[in-house]
């Protein structure tokens, strides 16, 4: 029996035209390099010391449009992937020739572009409500994966730059067909995009906190009116107010209770909780300015601290504040939060809280803090 080769499929559909394709792709390019640019920033932000403590919301907005920006990518990037797919179905080019090998460059640039993006929105989404199904280090195969797409995305660019240019400019439409048009389809993906983004946020901007019904946190959830990502229970942290002392280690060591540090001079300060998952919420701060601990055992100007939790295990039960935050008259060895000593959840005793800093740096449950040259 001969065996006769299956048909290949017909797309005539006006919504597979290149023009729609580019179209789509510059909004989800656009997402994509804010997503870029913002991600680096964070892991800047908790790799390096050589990042300033002001603005003092830096990192809640830039974190903010960090996740905004790669949860619009999602439905973009299944409308790009719906308007090209007949492209996979296309014969490549045959025999062997200069047309075939930019086709095969092609195919395997969108193929790890794909595969690529994918898993990277996949496990950044995940991220968001803190589960990780995974065994690999998810902040550094995230940072890694993002480059990876960089790189995957210049090729493709590269190879399609004769396409997208002749598709840049808007040019006239196919004559109408039963069904979605183009400017119908471009309706339905900037709906779904702006719905996405409106309905998450509201995590970050307060004032939009009750549309946030996709966000996995909401401003004003949690104790005294501050959401929680890691609980003390959690942590493994349990209240031992009679036992708990913090310890100061430096040119001179000091030691204080909570009572001592209570009569401490104690500064208020304005200032937001920033998390990585993207959330974030304003809240008053009362304490003692880590500046002002450090002149007490001696301290240089130019010192650093490296901050100890009673945090039992995880990756951050120690931060460093570089010399910039400690120094910064807005940093505090905090007691008190919106008017109340803190909760256990929120790092009672004591927590560093400090401006421009993402959340996992501000240390809950300090009971010691070591001056760094």
């Amino acid at each position: 029996m001969k065996f006769r080769p299956l048909p290949q499929p017909q797309f005539s559909s006006p919504l597979h035209h290149p023009r729609v394709a580019v179209v789509i792709g510059r909004w989800l390019g656009a997402a994509v390099l804010v997503c870029f640019l913002t991600g680096v920033f964070s892991h800047v932000q908790q790799e390096t010391t050589y990042v300033p403590s002001r603005p003092v919301s830096l990192y809640r907005v830039t974190q903010g449009l960090h996740v905004l920006s790669g949860t619009i990518a999602i439905p973009l990037l299944l409308a790009k992937l719906w308007t090209v797919y007949p492209k996979l179905f296309a014969k490549p080019p045959w025999p062997p020739s200069r047309q075939a090998l930019v086709s095969i460059v092609e195919r395997l640039s969108i193929l790890v572009l794909v595969a690529t993006l994918a898993l990277e929105l996949l496990t950044g989404f995940l991220n968001t409500i803190q589960w990780y199904p995974w065994p690999f280090p998810f902040r550094e195969t995230h940072y890694a994966l993002a480059w990876i797409i960089v790189g995957a995305l210049i090729v493709h660019l590269a190879v399609k730059l004769p396409l997208i240019v002749e598709h840049w400019r808007k040019v006239r439409a196919a004559p109408r067909q039963d069904g979605l048009s183009r400017r119908g389809l471009f309706r339905i993906v900037a709906g779904a995009g702006a719905l996405v983004g409106v309905t998450t946020v509201g995590q970050s901007v307060p004032p939009l906190g009750p549309l946030a019904v996709l966000a996995p946190r909401r401003p004003g959830v949690g104790p005294q009116g501050l959401p929680v990502n890691r609980t003390a229970e959690a942590a493994g942290v349990v209240r031992a107010d009679s036992e708990w002392r913090l310890t100061i280690v430096g040119p001179r060591e000091l030691s204080f209770t909570l009572d001592e540090l209570r009569r401490l001079p104690q500064t208020q300060a304005d200032l937001p909780i920033a998390c990585v998952e993207g959330w974030s919420q304003g809240a008053r701060w009362e304490g003692i300015r880590i500046r002002d601990l450090l002149s007490l055992c001696g301290a240089a100007k130019s010192a650093g601290v490296r901050v100890r939790s009673l945090e039992k295990g995880g990756f951050y039960g120690t931060s460093e504040l570089p010399a910039q935050f400690a120094q910064d008259p807005l940093t505090l060895l905090a007691l008190r939060l919106n008017g109340a000593d803190l909760d256990l959840d929120h790092g009672y005793p004591a927590r560093i809280i400090a401006p421009n800093r993402p959340g996992v740096l501000q240390t809950k449950w300090v009971h010691r803090l070591e001056v760094l040259s």
